[in-house]
């Protein structure tokens, strides 16, 4: 017997993808990006309530981040096969920083009307468009496909990195400074991504397989992405579960949070329903840390199914609970299991997409998995405020379920 027989394959490396000098350049550079556009959110949000008290223009708000992930992703993925990734990164970098400016500026002058908000948040959704399916396409420059799970879920854990420090930076800016300077300096933040991408040596030019350009074609690209997404099952079992999660729980329950902390009997739901928020981020933080330092749960699709799985069932008991600990552990492992089946899901996309139109089956991923939760608005916070949200999560999250265990049955008869 030969020894290539006899090996044992190495184990998984403990945060591979960090190994990697440009990845860490990467890594650090997206953090400080997500903890700015958190930062925008925390000030402008303030500013908008403080100004117009309108729930109509906080679910706007909600909508104009996501709906454009549900219409452009695509047409963005097309782009960033057609074109530098790098570029199309930092022109969402710079839109971003203009919306910041342009909110300074109104705040100083104190011109800011409800229109103009408006646009402004439809702007900031574009931006976060541009940026998003595009620095997935990236990643294959920057890391050999051995390690693309690693930077898969160390760019999760990062999302979630920004999403923690930027309430507590912005809260600090926002005393410090004030809502007028504060959201001006937190335009510098995205600084150090755009300088970064401008000299970093990936790329089509720095490629070593040369692909042929392809030309942008609209509608055209979205059917044809769809229908090779729909002819690889492992594609289309993944980017049909990343889209049911978010169409029917999403993030949607994390804003009924503070009416889930009241119904635990905490009356003071500002602080009580900061905890629960919390506790879900901080599993997720756990999650990305844990299973990268030991080289837990490789990508494979039953096990994507399996987590997600679980999910459902500790939503459903955190929409069930009525003692305060129990819902905190619950969330800590909604979270957990959320970062992991999520990473999972999008690494094996990755893996499977055609290196001819990554971009446009990324932007297909994208649009179910962001996109997608423009919708859980309606069947987690409208049917709530019909039903109660703890009947609605928990509905929701068993309907999520069984079209898992479908999906699940459809791909059973193939090998990860």
């Amino acid at each position: 017997m030969s020894s290539a027989q006899t090996s044992v394959p190495a184990a998984p490396r403990a945060f591979a993808a960090l190994h990697h000098p440009g990845y860490r350049a990467y890594f650090f550079s997206m953090a400080g990006a997500m903890m700015a556009d958190s930062i925008e959110h925390v000030i402008s949000y303030w500013v908008i309530f403080q100004k117009f008290h309108s729930p109509y223009l906080a679910g706007f708000a909600v909508i104009s981040h996501w709906v454009p992930f549900l219409g452009l992703s695509v047409f963005v993925g097309a782009l960033a096969d057609r074109f530098d990734p790098r570029r199309l990164i930092q022109i969402g970098m710079v839109l971003f920083m203009l919306v910041s400016i342009a909110w300074g500026v109104l705040f100083i002058t104190d011109t800011l009307q409800m229109w103009h908000a408006a646009v402004l948040l439809v702007f900031h959704g574009i931006a976060g468009v541009l940026w998003s399916p595009t620095s997935q396409v990236l990643l294959h420059d920057i890391v050999p496909r051995e390690h693309l799970q690693s930077a898969v879920r160390l760019n999760a854990t990062s999302r979630y990195l920004g999403l923690l420090a930027g309430p507590a930076v912005g809260g600090g800016i926002l005393l410090l400074m004030g809502p007028s300077y504060g959201i001006l300096f937190n335009a510098l933040i995205y600084l150090p991504t755009i300088l970064w991408l401008w000299k970093a040596p990936y790329g089509p030019k720095f490629r070593k397989e040369q692909l042929p350009p392809r030309a942008i074609r609209g509608w055209t690209d979205i059917v044809d992405a769809m229908r090779r997404v729909a002819a690889d099952r492992t594609l289309l079992s993944m980017t049909l579960l990343a889209g049911g999660a978010s169409m029917l729980v999403g993030t949607a329950y994390q804003a009924q949070m503070p009416g889930f902390a009241e119904a635990l009997g905490h009356m003071d739901a500002d602080f009580s329903y900061s905890l629960l928020l919390g506790a879900d981020a901080a599993g997720a933080l756990f999650a990305g840390l844990l299973l990268e330092s030991r080289g837990l749960l490789q990508a494979r699709v039953r096990t994507a199914f399996l987590l997600a799985i679980v999910w459902c069932c500790a939503l459903t008991g955190f929409a069930l609970s009525r003692t305060y600990p129990v819902a905190m552990i619950l969330l800590f492992i909604a979270g957990f299991v959320e970062l992991s089946f999520n990473s999972m899901a999008q690494t094996l996309v990755q893996l499977k997409a055609p290196a001819d139109i990554r971009g446009k089956v990324i932007g297909v991923y994208s649009m179910a998995s962001l996109g997608m939760r423009a919708v859980s608005g309606v069947t987690v916070g409208v049917i709530g405020g019909v039903i109660g949200i703890h009947l609605s999560l928990a509905l929701s999250a068993v309907a999520l379920m069984t079209v898992i265990l479908v999906l699940s049955a459809f791909r059973m008869r193939v090998r990860d």
